[in-house]
């Protein structure tokens, strides 16, 4: 039996990620694995007379939410994994996600997956799906929306069901 020891898990706090999280604790729990939790983020830039311009306030408010986010998920995932921790990257995240997994020698992705057809496909990408080409280790994509059958609840205790 493969046993996982260290398990990455990009979230981008959209309910495909969630879901996705809800299966990597369960799997951490039955392996007793590390769980580290990766939000890559990309630069907004604007153009102005065809110079590309990023606002210093968007990116360090972008990055400071991200944080908060971040930490917000660790201190949930932590109330059943203590071996939990958090990575925040800026950078094409589908590229950050396979450096991260490398660099940490993760032995497993596990993410979610918006599960876009079509036009919507074809214009945005799909982030799991080059991760999946790309990442020299396996990775288990969840789709959005899906059931998951899990134990694991990641909603703040006073949210409603």
């Amino acid at each position: 039996m493969i046993r996982f020891k260290h398990i990455l898990v990009p979230v981008d706090f959209e309910q495909s990620s969630r879901d996705a999280l809800d299966v990597a604790v369960d799997l951490a729990l039955t392996f007793d694995s590390k769980l580290t939790l990766l939000h890559s983020w990309e630069s907004v830039a604007y153009a102005y007379a065809t110079l590309p311009y990023v606002s210093a306030d968007l990116s360090i408010a972008i990055e400071q939410a991200a944080k908060d986010q971040l930490s917000t998920l660790r201190a949930r995932v932590a109330e059943r994994l203590p071996r939990v921790e958090v990575t925040l990257t800026r950078g094409p995240p589908a590229f950050d996600i396979v450096e991260v997994a490398e660099r940490l020698k993760a032995d497993l992705i596990v993410m979610g997956t918006h599960g876009r057809r079509g036009m919507s496909h074809v214009l945005l990408g799909s982030v799991a799906e080059k991760v999946v080409r790309c990442s020299p280790i396996p990775v288990l994509t969840i789709r959005g929306g899906a059931p998951v059958a899990s134990k694991v609840s990641l909603r703040p205790a006073h949210a409603p069901a």
